[in-house]
Order: structure tokens, then C-alpha cells, then sequence
């Protein structure tokens, strides 16, 4: 089965040439090794450049287990280039290769030879893309499949295929498990036999059982204000764990996040226009692996949707901030008091902002002017949205706010300027 990443090809087309050895990353199992070994490779053959001019170096393939030798694989570059046309080298699983960033930064000296790359989590993050190649590396981020992305792959009906995904989320292979007791199972052995495993590789983790139990708590927590200090009551409250420091968190919330199982978005004052330090919320790049860590039992739809809006938006390339809004009111005895209200995102890209809301249902007056009230409290120009579950029509109201259906948001791109 055969799933064309338009966005990724895109971002790795203008990129050639560029002088940068193109590092893909991303999630384990999110279709890296299939853009760069297939989809890219398709594409230069289609625009024209000799099949003998792109080196593709497999090293997942045991029968290439040479080039786990750096000057194995240096000289056989050497020996491919035969003349001072552009070559195209694409590695796969780079880290393997012993002394792989001096590899790279070798061959990136060629003149007409355009790197491109991917790397195994266990061994090679963002972070290090920064601190190892010097600003000579570019990193091409790349995410589990958008809703976009998967519905022509699914066979089934578009409702069908949206209560999977909210389920079974969007790695590529959950579309080729036939049932869902082969989906479970496919979901559950990958978290524990691959991204754990790739944690444990790369981390000393001093307390296991109590990392577990801090990714069963922020699955659970999706939507929800957390920090450290909050995670750190939660577990003195836990009667079969250790306490654990808030520090302690921090740096196994950090290892998540690097092995880009989680998304952090910060709280940010709209009418202060400053970042709140104290709560953030995080998000799961897969909610197939997220119910995954929770057994499937905390199938919350409504934060659910909530974390797919935000994936969405950052497939789409914006920041996302989680929007906080203060405003003067009453209580019920007259007395004046400043109300805290919530913009679920604030997503940013160059000059353009928009606040949206996710709301699962508006079921009544009570509920729309619940979810309304933070966009209308903003008070500048730029533009407000409600994405809803509903199966409603695109309308909008007097104050100019938009209220979408989640999957026609999902589908569009251009949903936001609808």
C-alpha cells in the first residue's frame, strides 16, 4: 500500500541544493524510511536525474551491513561519482554507521553531493542535529499521518474511517492490521517493544515502573494543565510508586518530548502578551499509541479531538500556544472579580494567528456561550474558530466566529480562511 506524504516531498524538494545535509525526523514507525527510500527516490527519477546519480544506502538491509564501516562507505561513494553532476545520497538509518556525523560532514564537503538522511530515535534526536552538526544539518520534522493523509487509504466509510483514527491514530501500518484486536495488539507490542525500548537505549532511567506510570498519567491528562510540581503530588498520592522530584519528572517529560511521543504547548496571555511559566499541556503526536498506554480504556472523545486539532495545526507548520484570557466580571453577589478564561490554541505561522476552540458538542444556548465567551473576550481582529464533532454546516455568527465540523477542518487545508 502505497501513502504519498505531499507535505513532506514538498519540504524535501526545496531543500535540494541547499548546501544542508537534510536530516528526517520523527516518530518511530511514522513512514521516514518510505519517504526518503521511495517517495523522493520516484520523484528524481521523474524529474529527469540518472538512477545512477541517487546512492541509496539501506542500512536496516543486513545484506549492507558494509557501510556500517565509515570508510567502507566513503570510499564507495568515492567510487559511484564519476562526474561533477549532482549526486543524491540517501542513507537510511544513518546512526548505524560508526562515526556517522563526521561521515556526514565529509560527504556534505562534496561540492555535488546532496545528503539526505534518516536516524533511529534510540540515537539521534533533534537536539542533536543542533549540537552535532553545527548548523550544517537541516532537520525535516515528519508526523504520523494526518486525518488528510489517511481517510483515501482507508477502506471503509469516512465516518468509519474517523472513529478508527480516534482510536488507532495515524502510523502508517495500523492500516494494513485487519480487525481491531490486531490493531490493539499491533499498538500495544510497538509501545513496548519499540518506544520504550528506544528510551530505555538511549536514557538511564533510574526508576522504570515509576516512568511508566508517569506516561499512563499525562495519556490521561490530554487537554489538562500540567507541570512537574503537579505530576510530583500526583505521585505522592500513588500508593504503589516512588515519589518522584519534580526535577526527576521534568527530565523523563524531556525524554518523552525527544523521543517524540509528546508535544508541549505553552500557556500564553493574550491581553499580557507574555507566556505563563506555571501549567502547560501536552499532547500525544499518535492517539493510537496514547490509548495504547492507557489500554484502550480512556477513550475521552472530546480530548481526544482536542489533541488531534493540535496535531493537525502542527502538520500544517504552525506554533501552537495554549491561549489564556483575563477579563473583569461579577460574582453572584455583585462584587467585581477577574475571570481567567481559556483559548484552547492560539496557532501562529509568519504574520498570520488564529484562536480556536475544540468543542466536542454545542448542544445549547449555555454551551455555545461557553465556548464563545473566551474568543469574544480577545478583542483584536484576527480571526476565531470553533471546530465541533457536530455534523453541522460551516456557519458564522454575529461576532464573526466560525463554527467548522471537525472532519471538513481535517480535510481542507484551507479550512482556517473558510
Amino acid at each position: 500500500m502505497r501513502i504519498d506524504r505531499p507535505v513532506y516531498l514538498d519540504k524535501m524538494i526545496r531543500s535540494r541544493g541547499n548546501g544542508f545535509i537534510k536530516i528526517i525526523t520523527g516518530l518511530r514507525r511514522c513512514g521516514k524510511s518510505y519517504l526518503l527510500k521511495f517517495i523522493f527516490r520516484d520523484y528524481l527519477l521523474k524529474v529527469g536525474i540518472p538512477a545512477d546519480h541517487i546512492i541509496v544506502i539501506d542500512l536496516e538491509d543486513k545484506r549492507q551491513a558494509a557501510f556500517k564501516d565509515p570508510d567502507y562507505l566513503l570510499d564507495h561513494v568515492d567510487n559511484v561519482m564519476k562526474d561533477e553532476n549532482t549526486y543524491y545520497i540517501l542513507i537510511d538509518e544513518v546512526q548505524e554507521v560508526r562515526d556517522f556525523v563526521a561521515v556526514l560532514s565529509t560527504l556534505n564537503l562534496k561540492p555535488n553531493a546532496d545528503l539526505f538522511v534518516t536516524g533511529s530515535n534510540s540515537k539521534f534526536l533533534s537536539s542533536d542535529i543542533a549540537t552535532e552538526f553545527r548548523g550544517r544539518g537541516e532537520e525535516i520534522p515528519m508526523r504520523p499521518l494526518s486525518f488528510s493523509e489517511y481517510l483515501p487509504a482507508y477502506n471503509g466509510t469516512e465516518n468509519d474511517a474517523w472513529l478508527d483514527y480516534l482510536t488507532f491514530g495515524g502510523l502508517p501500518q495500523i492500516l494494513l492490521q485487519d480487525g481491531e484486536d490486531k490493531k490493539v495488539t499491533f499498538l500495544r507490542k510497538l509501545y513496548q517493544t519499540v518506544y520504550l525500548k528506544d528510551i530505555y537505549d538511549r536514557h538511564k532511567i533510574e526508576y522504570p515502573e515509576e516512568f511508566e506510570e508517569l506516561v499512563r498519567v499525562m495519556a490521561s491528562s490530554i487537554g489538562s494543565p500540567l507541570n512537574p510540581n503537579k505530576l510530583a503530588n500526583t505521585f505522592k498520592s500513588l500508593k504503589h510508586t516512588k515519589d518522584l522530584t519534580n526535577k526527576t519528572i521534568s527530565t523523563y517529560m524531556g525524554y518523552l518530548d525527544d523521543a517524540f511521543m509528546t508535544e508541549k504547548s505553552d500557556r500564553y496571555d493574550v491581553k499580557g502578551k507574555n507566556y505563563i511559566a506555571s501549567l502547560s499541556k501536552y499532547y500525544f503526536q499518535d492517539l493510537g499509541l496514547r490509548n495504547a498506554v492507557l489500554s484502550f480504556r480512556q477513550n475521552e472523545e472530546n480530548h481526544i479531538m482536542e489533541n488531534i486539532i493540535y496535531n493537525e495545526l502542527r502538520y500544517r507548520d504552525f506554533m501552537v500556544d495554549v491561549g489564556n484570557v483575563t477579563i473583569r466580571t461579577k460574582d453572584e453577589e455583585g462584587k467585581p472579580i477577574r475571570l481567567s478564561l481559556e483559548v484552547d490554541f492560539i496557532a501562529n505561522k509568519g504574520s498570520k494567528r488564529y484562536y480556536i476552540q475544540s468543542a466536542w458538542r454545542m448542544p445549547d444556548a449555555d454551551k455555545v456561550e461557553q465556548e464563545t465567551r473566551s474568543l469574544r473576550a480577545i478583542g483584536d481582529s484576527f480571526k476565531k474558530i470553533i471546530v465541533t464533532a457536530e455534523n453541522i454546516r460551516l456557519r458564522r455568527d454575529e461576532s464573526g466566529i466560525v463554527t467548522i465540523p471537525v472532519i471538513q477542518f481535517l480535510k481542507d487545508s484551507e479550512s482556517l480562511d473558510l
